[in-house]
């Protein structure tokens, strides 16, 4: 299957006989119109290639300033309990490390109810559009009627509504 570049199309549109039949005019259109949704096919692909490789390449950086950060965390959380101990030297050193460990898992559970309450209050699902694809309008339009046998069916079958 060979495929035109769009020039080779406008050249062939351009040098088309002014004296063609409606059918070879018609059959013209429709190859080109053809020729233009291939390519916009494979330039939409080639476009979504691209976006995948960016997409990757910056999930590869900020995993990388994720993982670089959490040890730089790790640490400054480590230093908070010799800090402590500075500060309080009566404390033996369990005692720093379960009050940071505290403090911690306090801000932790903090964050979760926040999480928690925050996600209550919405529906992540995408109720909206899915109401909107799945769901029909039953109203009557005013002029309209019922056809005869559907309306015997119903009046015969009331639990199916």
């Amino acid at each position: 299957m060979t495929e035109t570049t769009p020039r080779e199309g406008l050249d062939r549109a351009v040098s088309a006989p002014a004296s063609g039949s409606m059918t070879e005019l018609v059959s013209g259109i429709l190859t080109d119109a053809q020729t233009l949704i291939k390519q916009q096919a494979t330039m939409l692909r080639a476009e979504f290639k691209e976006d995948i490789r960016r997409t990757g390449d910056v999930a590869k950086y900020m995993s990388i300033g994720i993982v670089v950060a959490a040890v730089g965390v790790l640490f400054l959380v480590i230093s908070l309990v010799f800090l402590i101990q500075h500060y309080a030297p009566s404390l033996p050193l369990w005692a720093c490390w379960a009050i940071v460990g505290a403090v911690l898992v306090v801000t932790g559970l903090v964050a979760l109810y926040a999480g928690k309450k925050i996600l209550d209050s919405y529906n992540p699902l995408p109720d909206k559009t899915l109401h909107a694809t799945f769901s029909a309008n039953l109203h009557l339009l005013p002029f309209a009627t019922p056809h005869p046998e559907t309306q015997a069916f119903w009046d015969k079958n009331p639990e199916a509504w």
